[in-house]
């Protein structure tokens, strides 16, 4: 499943996997960060089953990448289609 950047609304849990440079630079409002590699690796640590989450990164390749894998392990995930670089 996918969403648009513009379609995000600040109630939603979103995601920002960019590394944190980028994201102290610009950011979707109220994300939160957790870069890629940190997400994947604490995924238990970082999200709850029952929620829902709007992972986004820069062009949308690294987050549908991320979706995918959470999917499998049971998470209720949405990428952010093109990223936050569009």
């Amino acid at each position: 499943m996918e969403i648009l950047l513009k379609d995000l609304k600040p109630e939603f849990n979103i995601i920002d996997i960019r590394d944190k440079k980028n994201y102290e630079l610009d950011h979707v409002y109220n994300s939160v960060n957790i870069p890629m590699n940190e997400l994947l690796n604490n995924h238990s640590f970082y999200l709850n089953k029952n929620y829902v989450y709007y992972i986004y990164c820069t062009s949308g390749i690294r987050s549908k990448k991320t979706c995918n894998i959470l999917s499998i392990l049971g998470y209720k995930v949405i990428n952010v289609k093109d990223g936050f670089g569009k």
